[in-house]
């Protein structure tokens, strides 16, 4: 510790930027402004042992202002000293901030004179600038009573605050300054043993209580530790003894309260830790006694339950080893940390899904699969002589990789269904997975872990569901996937339905390749559009029209029938439904691809006729006839005069056996009546195309949309105007196209056709022309119209109304070519659900009747065209009687 020093009339100062250099305490700083370095070499490194400097505090300029100026510059100055407005500063936190030249420096009227113990002098590269870098020691308090400027830096004419000797000891004679010595030591005892107990060290700092003078040790204890600038202003200020032990005793004690605070934390922190180990070495131990015991088998940890189940799933060997290395770090944590049930719920997907168990295939015998085809679907003939040969081929090389079957058509045409008997005629399990709406690319590949509420695709989860690894999985919907921020979940696909990638497919959740190479996927679609080309590329697209009239009567009298009956409850003793009524039902209140409102409409003739049986009284009593539900526990106990029990009829019992205590007198037998009654008056008759077509400008299109094929009407009317052509109907831009461009081949062909006078040159001079497409909240679209349209509008102009039974399909173009269209057997069958009995088509298109059933075309007059001219000649009655003027 430093002796008293002697102190000289002038120092230079150091201003200490909201800091406290107490006396006794030791401060490291770096000076780098001009002003300090200038100070530090003229004052320190030139005088070498003898330097001295005065470290003077000095306030920020937002506090100086609450506290007002404490000492005004420039006051006094000697002669040939300047001003004071001079940038002075040191380095880190010490150093004042040099970009404002002119700010005024709020000084504190007492500092300490301090010596240095250590003096280094650097160079900056590349600017060259001088620093230096001191270490000071805090010798004694000062009070300034100038200050003024010396070159660069600030100097300040002092008087010592520190007492004489004699002064010292009449104090240490003070009883008062006694008891407060006797306080502080105590204090600082007791903060020193907390010190060393928490760091570990010797008894070192205990010298200092012994050697060093109380007071001196007020200023080294305050210094030790972080205090606010205004308590280091306040121990500063602390001339007189008794008031500087007062206030160190006071920041001592509370330094060491903070301790004690600090060390009940950690404390408590660390007994719920422990807490934790010794609950973990309890389990750990209570496993080991159960070992000894052999009772595993009946309390067996989880844990090792799962272990056994991934032992015995037949994983892969590069999966087991990361099977392995997830036990190994499940079995590390506890139960209560946040990733321990995402571990175990992986883990048990690992375990669940099924690398190795297949489905027994039974041989598969080709007869039995037709027959098996044959009682579940009426007609399709196209594609079950399809699915027959898939079968062959899997049963001539059962691991051949077959192309993926894309089921296209209407709604309610059986596309699950026969992808259901696929999986049965196989003897595989089956498993649907709809697609529809899907938006996501993670319903598909799955979600990566690191998400919250993260779990496997619907493919690796429908597997994992069915339990064998060669399930018939359907993709239903696969035209209705789409697309947005979140991926694409069509081209997720592209990898699962490629032979060549699907066998190491990798879901992101499941983050290990899977084998789906023995997984037969078979998908349905409304709409082969909609599908991208790579895609589709990947698929045998199978179509499938809709059914015929004759086709859909025979699908009604053998399947839906008994099933709609079944479903309500009822037998054919109870509601016949006669051959001519379903006829009647699906000519007057159906007009669908499919068959599902034709079985919607059986279900509601049923439900009327489960009403009315449910209405009759049972027709013998239950306690004479008892033995009609075959139940020996009522035979056994009812006796003669005793009192019936009541047995609850299980519900595996037929219903067969639950109706026959109800009877009634004669079936109840379906008729016009009944159907009026029950489904309302007939939705569609035969007579609306002539109805439609009575006036001139309307013709009969044929159009093919998701839900199959469909009758078009296609009205024109001429008006007053300037030769415009309006179009309405919720169409789209192809359609629009196709009727500018009819409109421009009848006005080119207006004299030829006699639709113009030879004085005439402009047919639409002084009228505008109006197209309309009804239902015109259905979006329409398509190049097939064009010949529609053009025989509308000779229509319109020649004042000749088209034949009602005869309905066009086919493009044309400016020449008048009839071009081949799509969906021909589609439109051919809409055509014949509506009564239409004379079709005209596209030349090109007559390869295409093929598939249209026979039944079908033996009630349909084909007409087919390779001009305009054809079509319009077949359109109207008497043919076209200015065909004989024509030039074409």
């Amino acid at each position: 510790m430093a002796e008293s020093v002697e102190l000289p009339g002038r120092l230079g100062i150091l201003p200490f930027k909201n800091k406290v250099l107490l006396p006794g305490a030791i401060i490291r700083i770096r000076c780098t402004s001009p002003s300090s370095v200038k100070l530090v070499e003229q004052e320190l490194w030139q005088r070498e042992e003898k330097g001295l400097i005065g470290i003077l505090p000095v306030r920020d300029a937002a506090e100086a202002a609450s506290v007002g100026p404490v000492l005004s510059q420039g006051v006094g100055s000697e002669s040939g000293e300047r001003g004071s407005r001079v940038q002075v500063g040191t380095s880190d936190s010490h150093r004042l901030d040099g970009k404002n030249q002119q700010e005024v420096i709020h000084w504190h009227t007492r500092g300490v004179a301090a010596r240095a113990l250590h003096l280094s002098r650097g160079v900056e590269k590349p600017s060259g600038r001088v620093t230096y870098v001191v270490v000071l020691e805090g010798l004694c308090r000062f009070s300034v009573q100038e200050l003024s400027t010396r070159g660069t830096y600030y100097t300040a004419r002092i008087s010592p605050l520190e007492m004489t000797k004699s002064e010292m000891e009449q104090v240490e004679q003070d009883p008062e300054f006694i008891t407060l010595s006797r306080q502080f030591k105590a204090t600082a005892t007791e903060l020193i043993s907390v010190l060393e107990q928490k760091q570990k060290t010797g008894g070192r700092t205990k010298v200092l209580l012994e050697t060093v003078p109380v007071h001196k040790l007020a200023d080294i204890f305050v210094a030790s530790f972080e205090i606010s600038f205004e308590e280091q202003l306040c121990m500063l200020d602390s001339v007189d003894l008794k008031v500087r032990l007062s206030k160190a005793t006071e920041l001592v004690d509370r330094h060491l309260q903070s301790i004690h605070v600090a060390e009940k934390i950690t404390q408590k922190v660390e007994g719920q830790l422990s807490k934790s180990q010794k609950e973990f070495l309890l389990r750990q131990q209570m496993r080991a006694i159960k070992e000894e015991l052999g009772d595993n088998d009946d309390d067996e940890d989880d844990v090792v339950a799962l272990e056994r189940k991934m032992q015995s799933s037949g994983m892969p060997s590069n999966i087991w080893k990361h099977a392995q290395r997830e036990l190994r770090r499940l079995k590390k944590m506890q139960p209560q940390q946040p990733g321990y049930n995402s571990s175990r719920v992986y883990l048990e997907l690992l375990a669940d899904l099924p690398w190795q168990k297949a489905s027994e295939e039974y041989e598969l015998d080709l007869r039995v699969a037709k027959e098996r085809l044959d009682s579940d679907h009426y007609g399709l003939t196209k594609v079950k002589q399809r699915i027959i040969e898939y079968l062959a081929v899997r049963k001539l090389k059962p691991d051949a990789r077959g192309p993926v079957l894309c089921f296209v058509g209407p709604p309610g045409v059986g596309k699950t269904s026969l992808a259901s008997s696929i999986a049965a005629a196989l003897g595989r399990k089956f498993i649907r997975i709809s697609l529809g709406g899907v938006k996501d690319e993670a319903d598909i590949r799955g979600h990566r872990r690191t998400y919250i509420g993260s779990m496997p695709g619907r493919l690796i989860d429908g597997v994992k569901r069915v339990a064998v690894c060669n399930p018939v999985m359907l993709l239903d919907e696969i035209d209705k996937t789409g697309s947005d921020v979140r991926g694409d979940p069509a081209s997720a696909l592209l990898e699962v339905l490629d032979p060549e990638q699907n066998k190491t497919f990798n879901d992101h959740y499941l983050n290990v390749p899977f084998d789906l190479s023995k997984v037969i996927f078979v998908a349905t679609a409304n709409r082969v559009q909609p599908i991208p080309p790579p895609l589709l590329d990947r698929m045998e697209v199978i179509e499938l029209p809709g059914y015929t009239p004759e086709e859909k009567l025979k699908i009604a009298m053998h399947h839906l029938i008994p099933r709609v009956l079944d479903q309500h409850g009822l037998t054919s003793e109870f509601l016949e439904i006669p051959e001519a009524m379903v006829k009647l039902v699906i000519q007057g209140y159906t007009r669908e691809a499919g068959v599902r409102n034709l079985e919607r409409n059986l279900a509601a003739l049923a439900r009327a006729a489960a009403v009315r049986v449910a209405e009759q009284e049972p027709a013998v009593s239950p306690i004479k006839d008892v033995h009609s539900l075959a139940s020996p526990l009522l035979e056994n106990r009812l006796a003669d005069g005793a009192e019936v029990e009541m047995e609850v009829i299980p519900m595996g019992v037929n219903n067969h056996e639950i109706s026959s205590t109800f009877k009634i007198a004669s079936p109840l037998t379906v008729d016009e009546d009944m159907l009026e009654k029950v489904l309302g008056p007939p939705r569609f008759d035969d007579k609306e195309a002539a109805e439609r077509v009575a006036t001139p400008g309307v013709s009969v299109g044929l159009v093919w949309t998701s839900v199959g094929g469909e009758v078009q009407f296609v009205e024109a009317t001429a008006m007053g105007g300037k030769g415009e052509l309006h179009l309405t109907g919720q169409l789209g831009d192809v359609i629009k196209e196709s009727a500018q461009i009819a409109l421009t081949w009848v006005r080119a062909r207006a004299r030829d056709l006699l639709l113009a006078t030879a004085d005439e040159t402009n047919l639409l001079e002084g009228r505008d022309v109006h197209i309309h497409f009804p239902a015109g909240a259905v979006p329409k679209d398509g190049p097939s119209a064009g010949v529609t349209l053009v025989t509308a509008l000779v229509s319109l102009f020649s004042q000749k109304r088209v034949r009602a039974d005869t309905a066009m399909t086919g493009e044309m173009t400016l020449r008048g070519l009839v071009l081949p269209v799509g969906g021909i057997k589609d439109k051919v069958l809409a055509a014949h659900r509506c009564g239409i009995k004379r079709v005209i088509l596209p030349e090109r298109n007559l390869k295409d009747l093929i598939e249209v059933p026979s039944a079908v075309l033996s009630g349909l007059e084909i007409i087919v065209a390779k001009r305009m001219e054809d079509v319009l000649e077949q359109a109207f009655d008497g043919g076209c009687p200015w065909r004989q003027h024509s030039k074409l």
